[in-house]
């Protein structure tokens, strides 16, 4: 960690009054209004705040990767070897070209666009080396080679000739943070890096970000609404709201006192793992006696036995009466290609999801969690085993036809936006499961239930006639939440529904989920990869590892007393939103990689 106090020639990157506004048919549209901060050599600073509060926009003004459209106000100053610090936004194209990769390196939020699928990753590692002259074609090679095995990709010399496609999602970032590394950038500017990738992998892109500011002397700008990562990884934190620094401090002292109501609003929002009680397991459906459901006797709501809570049998802590969802076996293979075996995406799964609970469904990036989701919703065929929905089943001899639950189930995707009809407007969005499923019903009627679904997920007049790309992600989200509630269903699938919004709006977003479902008393899946959020919403957890269950029960038990050595590495993986107690954390885990007990 740098000392506090930093000497001038120490810094790195030094923002001083930055403005930055884009060309509208309306007018300049200001995006970053007076930001001025400064990073230092062996330090990370955090950049946080809500979507669209101009941390993007800032991070690519040091790179000069700012479009066209952009007007830009102020100095950027980057240190560039013997010529001192340059002025960004004052320097010509040739002084750009020398500046990238050299003086300061960008690590985009997601690497699979950030590289190209038609070249090998050694290819692509030495492409900037030979733009800047850089040695003879076997130096560059070996220079591949070196970065890959830098970043902690095994077998490197193997590796630099696979295709982007060949690599999991966090190697393929860690290959992106070779390439940023390349040339030597003493400054990695880093834009949500560790957004789309589960914990287990985070964790470990996290570690290597944080060896390379503590061994190397790099110094990093990290873009986030990771309050978790911040407390991870930041030395010092600066908050953005409507492009403006409203708050700027180290991160014990932000976490800690935090000084403006937003920084406090923006604290709160997080769903801190552990810190809370897990939400309560409902009482059962018909109890023999009313009061052995009530808070007075918690061995209501866990069972005596720890044993009925594991997947041998997952039906002891059912109530009396058919489940909503009941799956046996369950084994879902995707086709191999060109005469490639089949993939096996899950296997022999048991799970139950009651009358008006929700199951909480974790585990890691190909675990099987959206497939389960997929299949239940009878979007993805079923190739072995039983898999009963709403009554129906789906599996079995069942599994060519066509799921008939119609208006019964809703689900919520990932992406709002990839889910709604560009053309349409949101109210037509809304409308189209009552115009399939409801087709007696009129013009008139059809229009105030949308108006009524809209209100219910408190979204403003006027929103009907808007189109997706006028919403906001949240804006959308409840959206796509009023659209699977449109006709009452019994069963909601939510494939990570708040994953890819910041914490101020996941929290309304949860929160919403939450009172519509007690409300309402439909059961839900809820699938994610987030455990705090899961410990927030769900009544029962299953924890899935390579397309098996692994563990499941109450949230309360499987978080917090969890039986299974995968589900106790995904929650010592979780960053949590203290400085302090995820040193503490970061701590254990690194012990007990190093005892063999967490694998590395």
């Amino acid at each position: 960690m740098p000392d506090e106090s930093r000497s001038p020639a120490a810094e790195l990157l030094r923002i001083e009054d930055l403005h930055v506004s884009f060309a509208t048919d309306a007018g300049p549209a200001p995006a970053v209004r007076g930001v001025s901060l400064s990073v230092a050599a062996g330090e990370a600073l955090a950049l946080v705040g809500e979507s669209g509060s101009g941390k993007t926009v800032t991070a690519r003004s040091v790179l000069g990767l700012l479009p066209g459209s952009a007007a830009a106000g102020g100095r950027v100053l980057l240190r560039h070897g013997d010529a001192g610090l340059v002025d960004v936004l004052g320097a010509d194209r040739r002084t750009l070209r020398e500046l990238r990769g050299t003086a300061a390196a960008m690590v985009f939020q997601e690497p699979s666009t950030a590289l190209n699928p038609v070249f090998p990753i050694g290819w692509q590692l030495t492409e900037g080396l030979r733009a800047h002259g850089w040695g003879t074609r076997a130096s560059r090679r070996a220079r591949a080679i070196e970065l890959l095995d830098q970043v902690g990709i095994p077998e490197p010399d193997r590796r630099a000739a696979s295709y982007p496609h060949q690599l999991s999602g966090g190697q393929q970032q860690r290959a992106v943070i070779a390439m940023a590394l390349a040339l030597g950038a003493r400054l990695l500017v880093a834009d949500e890096p560790t957004t789309s990738l589960d914990v287990t992998v985070q964790a470990g892109i996290l570690d290597l970000l944080r060896r390379l500011r503590d061994e190397s002397d790099t110094a990093l700008l990290l873009i986030t609404h990771n309050m978790g990562v911040v407390a991870d990884l930041a030395d010092r934190v600066a908050v953005m709201r409507a492009g403006l620094i409203v708050e700027q401090a180290p991160v014990r002292e932000l976490f800690a006192a935090p000084q403006h109501p937003y920084t406090r609003q923006l604290l709160a929002a997080v769903p801190d793992f552990g810190a809370a009680p897990a939400r309560p397991e409902p009482p059962a459906a018909t109890p023999a006696d009313p009061s052995a459901a009530t808070p007075a006797d918690p061995s209501a709501a866990t069972p005596a036995d720890p044993s009925a809570a594991t997947p041998a049998d997952p039906s002891a802590e059912a109530p009396a009466g058919p489940p909503v969802v009941a799956a046996r076996g369950l084994t879902v293979d995707y086709p191999g290609r060109l005469g490639r075996r089949p993939f096996r995406a899950v296997d022999g799964v048991d799970l139950e999801i009651r009358a008006g609970e929700v199951l909480g469904l974790v585990g890691g990036s190909g675990s099987g969690k959206t497939t389960i989701g997929r299949a239940l919703a009878g979007l993805t065929g079923v190739t072995g085993g039983s898999l009963r929905v709403l009554g129906e089943e789906l599996g079995g001899a069942a599994r060519r036809r066509r799921p008939r639950q119609g208006g019964r189930l809703g689900f919520v995707f990932q992406d709002p936006a990839t889910s709604f009809d560009p053309r349409l407007t949101i109210g037509a969005c809304v409308a189209e499961p009552l115009r399939v499923h409801r087709p007696e019903l009129d013009g008139p009627a059809v229009a105030a239930r949308v108006r009524e679904l809209l209100a219910q997920v408190r979204l403003p007049d006027g929103t009907a006639d808007r189109h997706p790309h006028e919403l906001s992600g949240g804006q959308r989200q409840r959206a796509s939440l009023a659209r699977a509630l449109a006709l009452d269903p019994e069963l909601v699938i939510a494939d990570e529904p708040t994953s890819a919004l910041d914490v101020s709006v996941q929290a309304r977003v949860l929160e919403l989920f939450t009172r519509l479902q007690r409300e309402l008393g439909f059961a839900a899946l809820f699938v994610s990869h987030d455990l705090a959020v899961v410990e927030r919403v769900a009544d029962r957890v299953t924890v899935l590892h390579q397309g098996r269950v692994v563990e499941t029960g109450p949230t309360a038990r499987v978080l917090g007393d969890p039986r299974h050595a995968y589900t106790r590495q995904l929650i010592a993986a979780l960053p949590v939103p203290d400085p302090d107690r995820q040193a503490e954390r970061r701590a254990a885990l690194l012990s007990r990689r190093q005892t063999g007990a967490t694998p590395a």
